[in-house]
């Protein structure tokens, strides 16, 4: 299973959480097992998609946009 099919299968399950914990609010029920359930593949999904620090730097550093943005708040 390649990275981007593993991601979207986190995506489908948080999404069927979702719902059930929807639910559980609407009919007044409690949902803290749906919730860690949540927060787990939350963790999965950013792990997965985490940058490390220096690319995050780097492309922080070199965003094409960051001149136009500082050069108007400095006008």
């Amino acid at each position: 299973m390649s990275q981007a099919q593993y991601l979207k299968m986190l995506e489908k399950e948080i999404q069927k959480i979702n719902k059930k914990i929807d639910l559980k609010i609407i009919q007044g029920e409690k949902y803290m097992k749906e919730a860690r359930e949540h927060k787990l593949l939350l963790k999965k999904v950013r792990y997965h998609t985490r940058k490390g620090f220096m690319n995050r730097f780097v492309s922080l550093f070199f965003r094409k946009d960051i001149l136009k943005g500082n050069s108007s708040s400095f006008a």
